[in-house]
């Protein structure tokens, strides 16, 4: 049948929930300051589970975010750190690729706090200069407006490694941006760009399917990776969020969202893994519901 690359789950709200520490706006940042260590050690389960590819910590390490918490200083500290218990993860696996993940800017979800085409690029640019080195694939996730996806494939441009770029959709209407962009708008910029793949992220899982629909327009390689919130908040959609104000689906158990998982490959997509609130036990009923279908997990 197909080859898959199968994404890790969710890293952050897994980080929070073996820490047992409480949520903060700095979020799984925070963990890899107090407990060390135990970010390599959610990797590793993981690639147990069956993920080909490890998301490196690096999601939340920008400056604006940093520089709110005042510790816009340590960002090369914290790039390092989640970028080497990546390695040390995948090491101990023995095989598996590794993802340098950037994250939008200003907030997830927030439309209306892009900080200009100028800033953006030239922010991301230098994130990619120095984390491309040290990964297999650049992926600049969430992107939830036309305007900060353009500056993520400018940026792009300066990767020695591939891009890739995911967008997040509209929960209740796959076939829009968060913004209310054209999803089909998105895969014309992604096209012209230069990136090697383009992915829907942290949405619905019944988002994913006209979303993908769309995105198999396209000649670039697709995927799609959901999350499992129940929906988003007033109180989430602010510069310094926690995910205490959010609630988990208690209908997104492993099977159920394995087989979303199986119906976006079979539309089409040889890019799957989970979002927020999916765990390694989302990861090990995917793989199994890969192969007993006769993919192959690359």
């Amino acid at each position: 049948m197909a080859k898959i690359t199968l994404l890790d789950g969710g890293l952050g709200q897994e980080l929070i929930r073996r820490s047992g520490e409480a949520p903060t706006p700095l979020w799984a940042t925070q963990v890899m300051i107090d407990r060390p260590g135990l970010v390599q050690q959610v990797h590793e389960d993981f690639f147990r589970a069956g993920a080909s590819v490890a998301m490196a910590n690096t999601y939340a390490i920008l400056p604006d975010r940093l520089e709110r918490a005042g510790l816009s200083d340590r960002i090369e500290e914290f790039r390092a750190a989640a970028l080497a218990e990546a390695e040390w993860a995948r090491d101990a696996h023995g095989k598996g690729r590794i993802a340098g993940c950037i994250g939008p800017l200003g907030a997830s979800y927030r439309t209306d706090v892009f900080p200009g085409m100028e800033t953006a690029v030239a922010t991301y640019s230098e994130i990619v200069r120095r984390m491309a080195p040290e990964v297999d694939v650049i992926v600049f996730e969430t992107q939830a407006t036309l305007e900060n996806l353009e500056a993520a494939l400018r940026a792009g441009r300066e990767s020695s490694r591939p891009v890739w770029v995911a967008i997040t959709v509209d929960d209740a209407d796959g076939s829009k941006l968060r913004s209310g962009e054209p999803v089909s708008e998105a895969v014309a910029l992604a096209e012209k760009g230069g990136c090697q793949a383009i992915l829907a992220n942290c949405s619905a899982p019944e988002a994913m399917g006209p979303a993908l629909d769309i995105l198999a327009r396209s000649e670039l390689p697709f995927g799609a990776y959901a999350n499992a919130f129940s929906g988003l908040t007033k109180e989430f959609l602010t510069p310094d969020p926690t995910v205490d104000a959010l609630s988990t689906r208690r209908d997104m158990g492993p099977e159920r969202y394995a087989g979303f998982a199986l119906d976006w490959v079979r539309r089409g997509a040889t890019i799957v893994g989970g979002c927020c609130e999916t765990g390694p036990d989302h990861i090990r009923a995917i793989a199994e519901a890969l192969r007993n279908d006769g993919h192959e997990i690359v």
